[in-house]
């Protein structure tokens, strides 16, 4: 994947998210700088950016830190092969008891 490439998949991801969490009135988002802040009702954050020396999907949640790497069509956990949007709304319901819509 070319570094465009890199940037306009992930441009792609960061706005599918940004367009689930929004449907979820409990929680804020914001999309700024190409890094997406989620806010969860009791002030605590997930952070989604893109780590383009690495081809990398970041996550930082209260849970700890994924790394997320373009692999089979998919994003997945570079640790447990566990895709994005699965593993962003666990991290979501864990966190904030959100329930969020990926699909």
């Amino acid at each position: 994947m070319t570094e465009t490439e890199f940037h306009t998949a992930v441009d792609a991801v960061l706005a599918n998210i940004e367009r689930a969490v929004e449907a979820n009135d409990a929680l804020d988002v914001d999309l700024e700088s190409g890094i997406l802040t989620i806010e969860a009702p009791d002030g605590t954050k997930v952070i989604v950016n893109r780590q383009a020396p690495n081809r990398e999907i970041w996550v930082a949640a209260r849970s700890g830190g994924f790394h997320f790497a373009s692999r089979d069509g998919a994003w997945r956990d570079t640790r447990s092969g566990k895709e994005l949007y699965a593993s962003l709304a666990e991290i979501l319901a864990s966190q904030a008891g959100a329930n969020v819509d990926f699909s």
